[in-house]
């Protein structure tokens, strides 16, 4: 059974772990010094301003999965690698809609999986920027939940 918690700054070590695995498997477009510079940003300017909820194995409490949410705004969500396409994302996703009243994100055009995904779970596109927040080449496309 999966369970839903807060995350905290004890979990940051290994969100950050789940953070890579993901990022690794969705994000070949990334250079690894872009991976590299984003792992203290995720640390210490990231995390520590986002509601976090993570998803757990109640069996072992090994951490899955988690989302991180600002606002209304969906600002990460990431899964283990390996555990991808098991509803994990979906059961996070649902989470931040449903509780915290997330309805809009980012989504880097590049990850056609994370597109579709946000499509075939209600979010449409609203625009588009050429780079992504750091300012690098990287187009981000808008998105918002629909209303319907």
């Amino acid at each position: 059974m999966i369970t839903l918690e807060a995350g905290t700054q004890i979990h940051y070590p290994v969100l950050l772990e789940v953070w890579e695995s993901s990022v690794r498997a969705t994000h070949d477009f990334l250079q690894e010094q872009d991976i590299q510079a984003l792992r203290p940003l995720l640390l210490h300017a990231y995390f520590p301003v986002l509601t976090i909820k993570i998803a757990r194995f109640s069996c072992d409490d090994s951490i899955l999965g988690f989302i991180g949410v600002s606002e209304k705004r969906i600002e990460m969500l990431f899964v283990r690698a390996e555990l991808r396409g098991k509803g994990i994302g979906k059961l996070l996703l649902r989470h931040a809609i449903n509780e915290l009243g997330a309805d809009e994100l980012d989504v880097n055009e590049q990850n056609p999986q994370a597109v579709n995904f946000y499509k075939k779970n209600g979010f449409f596109t609203v625009g588009r920027s050429e780079v992504d927040g750091q300012g690098r080449p990287y187009p981000l496309l808008h998105m918002k939940l629909s209303n319907t």
